[in-house]
């Protein structure tokens, strides 16, 4: 069996023999070592690799971690490594100010650098260099100030570079897909009938998203599935819509599509805007679904507590049809969920009316790019004279998984909000969860932080109108 797969232009017909390989692996097999691996688990970038995506009709380049993805899910896809970026002899806007600022040392981490900066600088939709996307490349010599100073001096791509014009162009369709190779097997479906035949066919079979977690897994704990379903393919599962009942999100839409969705409607879900910035980091937010980051069930997964706070519901679909479960009953343990065997995750629905004021705090051992040790999320409502007619406070890493602050919220609905009930509150949480101790955190210190973040969340609202 074999696939084809577009790299810097050239089409590569891809054999069965590389099945254990990453995208990583095949690229520096053909000699194309600007990527290397540093983490293998996400955290670096110095994988980066640059693929072709539709947005608006068009084609746009987004930057990834080649160590997550999985060679068969790289299948029709067209790929550009650094090596592609500079014109011949010319190198591009991007390696030439990382030269002239002196932004390269050692240059294990540059070429990552050159593809996070050269994927901001092709985003017709900016103006400018966001810092922020280069938070999932990592520098272990040469400090960040010269790579400020080279990402800041970046005028817009250059109209006449090749793959300017390349955009304009349609991106590369995913096509269905059954590869195997000995004990594995990769399937990508292009319909809803085609999963639910596989899913009989083959019941033992893992489902698959952006396989941002589920690479780690591989990567590092040498994990093999048997048969993997990749759910890439399946328009049904990217859905976008508002309307007067709330928001319904896709579970197939990668992180990054959700924040551009996000910026097309004039009054999305408070909140949602400024807690996808906390999510990992770019490079994993152009993989990473929100379905995915759900089904793993983590106890400090980003996405569960803030849609825990917003009364998010669930959508799941299987050959027998479709049900909608509260996402409160979503998490039933420790990496355990209420999905039956068949059956997958359609869309995330928030209903309306928002509340008014939501707040997510993470509190980790990095700002961007980290696991939470312990995360809150809040949604108020206040009524005239500032008693609390709704409140909503979720919470990750404090329990065997995501879950509401119930005893909490009983302490504050009705009471007016001011420290006497916040400092009840604080109480009730500190009765009501068991957070355990591990590497990032004891017992103690998760709850003390839960209840402190619950102090600051009353302290930055204690004098917002209601």
């Amino acid at each position: 069996m074999s696939f084809p797969l577009t790299i810097n232009g050239r089409v590569r017909i891809v054999g069965s023999s590389e099945a254990g390989e990453t995208l990583l692996d095949y690229v520096r097999s053909l000699g194309l070592t600007g990527a290397k691996e540093g983490c293998a688990e996400g955290e670096c970038g110095a994988c980066a690799l640059l693929w072709v995506e539709e947005r608006e009709g068009r084609s746009c380049l987004r930057a990834i971690n080649s160590c997550l993805v999985p060679l068969a899910a790289a299948a029709h896809r067209e790929i550009y490594t650094v090596e592609a970026l500079a014109e011949g002899d010319r190198m591009c806007q991007a390696q030439r100010g990382m030269v002239e600022e002196g932004g390269s040392q050692c240059g294990y981490c540059t070429p990552g650098f050159v593809v996070s900066l050269f994927a901001e600088q092709s985003d017709r939709l900016k103006r400018g260099v966001d810092l922020s996307a280069l938070s999932g490349n990592l520098c272990r010599c040469t400090g960040y100030r010269p790579i400020r100073d080279a990402a800041l001096r970046l005028p817009p791509l250059e109209a006449d570079h090749p793959l300017f014009r390349r955009l304009s162009s349609p991106p590369p369709r995913l096509g269905p897909l059954s590869w195997e190779s000995g004990p594995e097997r990769f399937l990508r479906p292009t319909s809803l009938d085609a999963l639910w035949k596989l899913s009989s066919r083959y019941p033992e079979a893992r489902w698959a998203a952006g396989m941002t977690d589920l690479s780690v897994e591989r990567n590092l704990r040498f994990r093999r599935f048997p048969c993997l379903v990749s759910l890439e393919g399946i328009p049904e599962l990217r859905g976008f819509r508002e309307d007067a009942q709330g928001i319904e999100i896709g579970a197939g839409l990668s992180l990054r599509e959700i924040e551009e969705r996000l910026g097309e409607i004039p009054e999305p879900p408070p909140g949602l805007r400024e807690w996808l910035p906390l999510f990992a980091s770019p490079l994993i937010r152009n993989r990473a679904t929100l379905g995915g980051n759900l089904a793993t069930a983590s106890p400090v997964g980003d996405s569960a507590p803030l849609l825990l706070a917003l009364d998010a519901r669930i959508v799941l679909l299987s050959s027998e049809g479709s049900r909608e479960i509260s996402l409160g009953t979503f998490f039933l343990g420790y990496r355990k969920t209420a999905l039956r065997p068949g059956e997958v995750i359609c869309a995330i629905r928030i209903p309306k009316p928002y509340p008014s004021i939501v707040r997510f705090y993470k509190v980790a051992k990095r700002q961007s790019d980290d696991i939470a040790t312990v995360s809150l999320a809040a949604a108020l409502d206040l009524d005239a004279v500032r008693r609390v007619r709704r409140i909503g406070l979720a919470l990750g890493g404090v329990a065997d998984r995501p879950l509401r602050a119930a005893a909490a919220e009983e302490e504050l609905e009705g009471k007016p909000w001011e420290l006497p009930a916040i400092e009840r509150a604080r109480r009730a949480l500190a009765a009501s969860l068991a957070p355990i101790d591990d590497h990032r955190g004891s017992r103690a210190y998760r709850l003390a932080v839960a209840k402190n973040l619950l102090e600051k969340f009353h302290w930055q609202t204690r004098r917002l109108p209601h």
